[in-house]
Parts: structure tokens; sequence; C-alpha cells
């Protein structure tokens, strides 16, 4: 069984900052990219920022400069610092990591259940 359990959603002003969390739990033996999606009220879901298992980044340009992805593969948790933020990134915050099954041996896409964050103007 392996899991992604994001944290650190919430309600912020314009130009406020948040800092998401994704944990991945479970039987893992192994996680390759791991990534942030967003999708906004009666929008499809868009790629936020990825971050490869050594650490290149790369960001939607709407959030180049203001959102920084990390990760801590010790922990098998990836970050984003959400700096000054816009009304318009407000979403449901999604954590996506392919992750190696630590007996199966099997890749695949997991997803977290999502975390809000709503930015006020």
């Amino acid at each position: 069984q392996v899991q992604l359990v994001e944290s650190g959603g919430g309600l912020v002003q314009t130009g406020g900052s948040l800092r998401l969390s994704c944990a991945a739990s479970g039987s893992i033996r192994s996680i390759n990219d791991m990534a942030w999606y967003r999708q906004a009220p009666g929008k499809q879901r868009e790629l936020a920022a990825t971050i490869t298992s050594g650490g290149t980044t790369t960001y939607v340009d709407s959030v180049k400069g203001r959102f920084t992805i990390s990760r801590d593969n010790a922990k098998n948790t990836a970050y984003l610092q959400m700096n000054s933020l816009k009304p318009e990134d407000t979403a449901v915050y999604y954590c996506n990591a392919e992750i190696r099954h630590s007996y199966t041996y099997t890749l695949r896409n997991y997803w977290g259940q999502g975390t809000q964050v709503t930015v006020s103007s």
C-alpha cells in the first residue's frame, strides 16, 4: 500500500505565502518524478511544477519566479513554497508521484487527496 498525503493549504491574502507538503508512505522502493498539479473551479487540472529525483525542476509560466518545488528524498516528501500569491492561484492542489513498489517493483503514478488553497483579494 502506497499513499500520498498533502498538507499546508489554507486561506491567505493576496501577496501572502503558503508552503505545501506531500508525504509519501507505504511500500516504497523508490520515487522518480514528483509534481504538484492544481485545479481551479470550473477548470481542468494543470501541472504547476515538477521535480526529478535528482532535483531538476520545471514550472508552468504562471508560477515561475513565485513558486519553488523541492523534495527531501530521505523523507519521501515534496514541498511547494508559494510566494506572492494571487487570487488566480486559488485551486485545489494535488501531489503526484511516480513510485516503484517495494515488493512488486511495479512503477505507477499515485495521487494525493488534494489540499485547498484560497487567495483572497
